[in-house]
């Protein structure tokens, strides 16, 4: 959804509040075009400010980013601690994984890419922000499909090794599907998992074969 330009550079606008318009215009920028591509220009005059003023306020184009990846990062990274319980065994947690996921990103869903963005430059603050993110949110990942196989009876740490990467691709998959349909809630699209899940498990033949 596109942000309507605004009269964030009038004069009387909060500065807390102009803040906050240019982040958002800039999550949304970064998010649907990416790092390189990305205007400042652009993020200007979505909120209806100069270059300049963006710069006064935040500094760098990837200062900018840093500024909206770090709040992206640290809702989805609390989503994912908060789903999977403090002992990381909460019941039927991939779903609540992926239900806290749609819920943290609903209203910005173009911010997923803010966090998974190929394209940032790759000595830079913003890709090592990305990065810390990227390999927290691995690290719980990793601990939640290796507590899966146990369950399931496997302590192979190649299962869990492989099956924390199906997972990481799932995921994005699932994420870039939802964003491709904005009429499916949080809620309807955690239920569309649950079916996608089951469906699976009926195909997936017994020890019998």
């Amino acid at each position: 959804m596109a942000t309507p330009r605004s009269k964030a550079g009038t004069k009387g606008v909060p500065r807390q509040h102009r803040q906050q318009q240019i982040l958002d215009a800039a999550t949304e920028e970064f998010g649907t075009r990416g790092y390189a591509a990305a205007s400042l220009a652009a993020i200007a005059a979505r909120v209806g400010v100069t270059k300049t003023l963006l710069h006064q306020y935040f500094g760098t184009k990837e200062d900018l980013y840093v500024a909206c990846l770090v709040p992206v990062g640290d809702r989805l990274l609390d989503a994912v601690r908060t789903a999977m319980g403090p002992d990381g065994t909460a019941p039927h947690t991939p779903l609540r994984v992926l239900h806290g996921i749609f819920t943290a990103l609903e209203g910005q869903r173009e911010a997923w890419f803010v966090l998974y963005d190929t394209t940032l430059p790759p000595d830079g603050e913003a890709a090592r922000r990305a990065a810390d993110y990227w390999s927290a949110i691995d690290r719980l990942a990793a601990g939640g499909t290796a507590d899966l196989l146990r369950a399931a009876g496997s302590t192979d740490p190649l299962d869990a090794d492989a099956l924390k990467y199906v997972w990481r691709d799932l995921v994005a998959t699932l994420v870039r599907w939802w964003v491709k349909h904005p009429d499916q809630s949080p809620e309807a699209m955690t239920q569309r998992c649950a079916r996608l899940f089951a469906a699976a498990a009926a195909l997936t033949p017994g020890p019998t074969g």
